[in-house]
C-alpha cells in the first residue's frame, strides 16, 4: 500500500485533482484574507486550526503567502472549492457553510496533527498537497440524534460532539431532551420539571434484562444559558440544533414532577417517580385541556431558545392501556368523534402541529405520528425501517431516514464476547457504509421529500462519554460519508477505498481525542467484564 499523501479525504469529494508532485506550504508568514460573509469561518480557523498548528494567520493581503476565504455565487449551497498551491491557497464556498466545509477539508489536507488541540512543534511550517477539490453535499439534512435524557451528557460534551460533527460535515444535532428517565431542559414557568424530573434515584446498569443496578442518583439538566450557548456554538459551525420534547408517551419524568399531567383517574400519579429502568413506560400524558396548555407553555420557552424551523415532538411508543381504562380519555374520544385511542394520539399530535405552524415552525416526529393523518407541513423521522418514510413521502410529507436496522449506533458492532453490552442488531462499519437513505421504490418526485438522513444515539447502555465515543465512532464516519457523498455511477460504494482512507482518518480521530472502537476489536481497557461482556441471560438476540 502506498504512503498516505494527505488526500485521503472523508467524506469522499466529488472531484479531486492533484497538481502533480507539487506541495503547498503554510507557515507563520501566511496571511488570512476573509471575504464578506466568511468572518465566522475565519474565527473558527484561527481558533481551531491556529491552536493545532501554532500559526496565527494575521489579517492582510500583499505579497506574503495568503489563505483566502470567499463566498462564490457559482458554487451550490454548502458546496465548496479548495485550491492549494505553492504559496497561495483558496477556500471558496457557495455560502458561509460551504466555506466552513472547505476549511474542514483544508484541515484534513494538512494531516492528522492539524486536528490536535495544541501543536506538537510550535513554529513549524506545514506541507500539504497541491490539489483542487470541488464538492457539495447530497443531502441537506445530515444529522446526529443525541439522547441526553437516558444518560445526561454535560454541556462541554455536547459542545465537543458539535466539533466532531463539524469535522465530518454533519449539520443537524437532534437533541432528545425529555423521556421517562429524565427531563433535561430548564423551563422557567415549570421549575419542578428539572427540580424533580431531571433526577432518578438509581439506574439499571446495562440493558433492561440486566440484573445490575447502580444505586446512586443520576441526573442533570441544561439551563437556558447552557442551551443558548449550545445553539450559538452550533450556529458558528453551521449546525442546526433541533430540540425534541417527547409527547404523549415517554413522559413519566414530567408526570413525576407534575402528577396532574397523568391519567389520575386510573393511576395514583402522585406516587410516580422518574423511571429508573429502560423500555417503554405505560405512564403517558392525559388528553386534557390542562395538559395541552401545560405543553404549550413548555413549547413557548423551547421556541425562545431554539431558532430551528423544525421542532421534534416524538410521538413514538405511546402505550394506550391507561387511556383505555380512563373515563376522561374515553369521554374525549366520544366528544371529538375519534376512532379509538389511536385517533386520540393523532388528535394530540395534530393539536401541536397546528400550534407550531401558527408560529412559523414545523413539527417533525417519529413515524408513529402518521397514524391518523398529518398536516401538510409536518415531517417524519422514519425509524421503524423504511416503511414509514415511504408512506410519508408518497403522502407528500418530508422525511428524515434513520431506520434502526441501519443507523442506531447503540446497537452492537460485533457478535463476539468482548463487545460491551451486546444489544440490538450487529451493525459493522461496513454495514453503516452500505446504508442507502433513499428507498428504491420511491419515484424521483417522491424521493425529493427525503430531506436527508440521521444516525441515532440512544444512551440507555452508554453510561459515560467514553462509551458514547466507543459506540458512535468510527461508524459515524461511515454514516457521514453516506449523508454527504453522492452515490457513484455504479450505485455501489467502494468499501475497500473507504478502509484505505480510514487508515489516515483513525489518526485524525486519535488527534481529536476520540475513544473509537478499533478495527480489530475493543482494547483491553474497553472490555466490560462479567454480565456486561456477554449476552444477558434471557435477553432476546435482537432487542
Amino acid at each position: 500500500m502506498s504512503e498516505p499523501d494527505g488526500t485521503e479525504l472523508i467524506p469522499a469529494p466529488r472531484r479531486l485533482v492533484r497538481d502533480g508532485a507539487r506541495r503547498g506550504r503554510l507557515h507563520q508568514g501566511t496571511r488570512l484574507v476573509a471575504g464578506p460573509g466568511t468572518e465566522g469561518v475565519a474565527r473558527w480557523l484561527r481558533a481551531t486550526l491556529g491552536a493545532a498548528t501554532g500559526l496565527t494567520f494575521p489579517d492582510g493581503g500583499g505579497a506574503a503567502p495568503r489563505l483566502t476565504l470567499s463566498v462564490e455565487p457559482d458554487l451550490p449551497p454548502e458546496g465548496y472549492r479548495v485550491v492549494t498551491g505553492a504559496a497561495d491557497h483558496l477556500i471558496q464556498g457557495g455560502d458561509a457553510a460551504g466555506v466552513l466545509w472547505g476549511a474542514q477539508t483544508f484541515r484534513q489536507l494538512l494531516g492528522p496533527d492539524a486536528h490536535r488541540r495544541a501543536p506538537l512543534r510550535p513554529g513549524r511550517a506545514w506541507d500539504l498537497p497541491a490539489v483542487t477539490v470541488e464538492d457539495a453535499p447530497r443531502f441537506a439534512w445530515r444529522g446526529l440524534m443525541l439522547d441526553v435524557a437516558r444518560h445526561f451528557l454535560p454541556k462541554d460534551q455536547v459542545l465537543r460532539h458539535l466539533d466532531l460533527m463539524a469535522a465530518h460535515k454533519l449539520n443537524v444535532l437532534h437533541l432528545h431532551l425529555t423521556d421517562d428517565q429524565g427531563w433535561r431542559i430548564e423551563i422557567e414557568r415549570y421549575p419542578r420539571l428539572t427540580e424533580i424530573g431531571s433526577w432518578r434515584a438509581r439506574t439499571n446498569f446495562g440493558h433492561r434484562a440486566s440484573p445490575l443496578w447502580e444505586e446512586k442518583p443520576h441526573g442533570g439538566h441544561y439551563t437556558r444559558d447552557d442551551l443558548r450557548e449550545i445553539v450559538a456554538y452550533a450556529a458558528e459551525r453551521h449546525i442546526t440544533v433541533v430540540p425534541e420534547i417527547d409527547i404523549p408517551g415517554h413522559s413519566q419524568a414530567a408526570i413525576a414532577a407534575y402528577p396532574e399531567l397523568g391519567n389520575t383517574d386510573v393511576v395514583d400519579t402522585s406516587a410516580l417517580t422518574v423511571w429508573d429502568t429502560w423500555g417503554v413506560s405505560e405512564n403517558v400524558l392525559a388528553p386534557t385541556d390542562h395538559t395541552l396548555r401545560f405543553y404549550e407553555g413548555v413549547l413557548e420557552e423551547v421556541l425562545d431558545l431554539f431558532p430551528s424551523t423544525f421542532v421534534h415532538l416524538g410521538g413514538d411508543e405511546c402505550v394506550k392501556d391507561q387511556w383505555k381504562r380512563s373515563a376522561t380519555a374515553q369521554a374525549r374520544i366520544r366528544e371529538l368523534g375519534l376512532e379509538g385511542e389511536d385517533g386520540l394520539q393523532a388528535w394530540f399530535v395534530r393539536h401541536f402541529d397546528n400550534w407550531l405552524t401558527a408560529r412559523g415552525r414545523r413539527l417533525i416526529g417519529w413515524d408513529e405520528i402518521l397514524q391518523g393523518g398529518l398536516a401538510p407541513g409536518a415531517a417524519v423521522s422514519s425509524w421503524r425501517g423504511y416503511a414509514g418514510g415511504v408512506t410519508a413521502a408518497r403522502a407528500g410529507h418530508d422525511v428524515v431516514m434513520c431506520p434502526e436496522q441501519h443507523v442506531y449506533l447503540d446497537h452492537r458492532q460485533h457478535d463476539g464476547p468482548d463487545e460491551p453490552v451486546p444489544i440490538g442488531y450487529v451493525r459493522t462499519l461496513e454495514d453503516v457504509f452500505r446504508f442507502e437513505p433513499v428507498p428504491p421504490e420511491l419515484t424521483p418526485e417522491e424521493a425529493r421529500h427525503v430531506l436527508g438522513t440521521q444516525a441515532n444515539v440512544w444512551t440507555e447502555v452508554m453510561e459515560d462519554p467514553a462509551r458514547v465515543d466507543y459506540q458512535v465512532f468510527p461508524r459515524l464516519v461511515a454514516f457521514a460519508e453516506v449523508a454527504w457523498s453522492r452515490l457513484p455511477a455504479s450505485a455501489e460504494r467502494d468499501f475497500a477505498d473507504f478502509e484505505r482512507r480510514m487508515t489516515s482518518h483513525y489518526r485524525r480521530l486519535d488527534a481529536l481525542g476520540v475513544g473509537y472502537r478499533p478495527p480489530g476489536g475493543p482494547r483491553p481497557w474497553q472490555r466490560r467484564p462479567g454480565v456486561l461482556g456477554r449476552p444477558i441471560e434471557g435477553a432476546p438476540p435482537n432487542v
